[in-house]
């Protein structure tokens, strides 16, 4: 049995809710995308600083692995709004469209509550490190909430993303999995 590849963005039928929702993930995208080129130029100009003018760096190895660790938890609703986590479809496929239902269902709720999950201890961690005025221990000492700021944020917007796909879901907005009945 062959499987399709399903890219289609996740569908709004003119729903508010999830018309604002849409934008905020793609939002999100464009400020991942941001973080990614922004890693990038800081690694030139360090490779540039520690090889050209052969002098040392403070702050850019901590700036880029922050910044492309943000930059993954925040594209996450991106990701997911435009369905391009890795899909393995051929168990809905063998189902009849009422039990697919059923099955995205399910995976859509698990998915909700393990997100939910994240993105209640990250808070809590985050909150802990702003409380604590955590700093890291490099010489640049970053304040570590502004970092761990990044794990809330992400898997809060991922999370809406996921609530959104459930509306879209039982609203018949959306097909279970984006699938078409056969």
């Amino acid at each position: 049995m062959a499987t399709q590849l399903n890219t289609a963005p996740a569908r709004t039928g003119g729903n508010p809710f999830l018309k604002v929702v849409n934008s905020v993930s793609t939002v999100a995208g464009w400020f991942a995308a941001a973080m990614i080129v922004a890693s990038v130029f800081i690694t030139c100009q360090m490779i540039f600083v520690r090889f050209v003018l052969n002098g040392s760096t403070v702050w850019q190895t901590e700036a880029v692995i922050y910044l492309m660790v943000a930059s993954t938890l925040i594209g996450l609703p991106y990701v997911q709004r435009m369905r391009g986590h890795v899909n393995v479809d051929l168990i809905p496929l063998a189902l009849p469209m009422k039990a697919r239902y059923w099955m995205a269902i399910l995976t859509l709720g698990l998915s909700i509550a393990i997100v939910t999950t994240l993105f209640w201890y990250g808070f809590e961690f985050w909150h802990f490190a702003f409380e604590r005025n955590w700093k890291s221990e490099t010489v640049w000492a970053v304040r570590l909430w502004i970092p761990y700021l990044a794990i809330p944020v992400g898997f809060g917007l991922l999370l809406l993303q996921l609530v959104a796909d459930f509306v879209a879901l039982v609203t018949g907005v959306d097909k279970p999995f984006g699938l078409e009945a056969k």
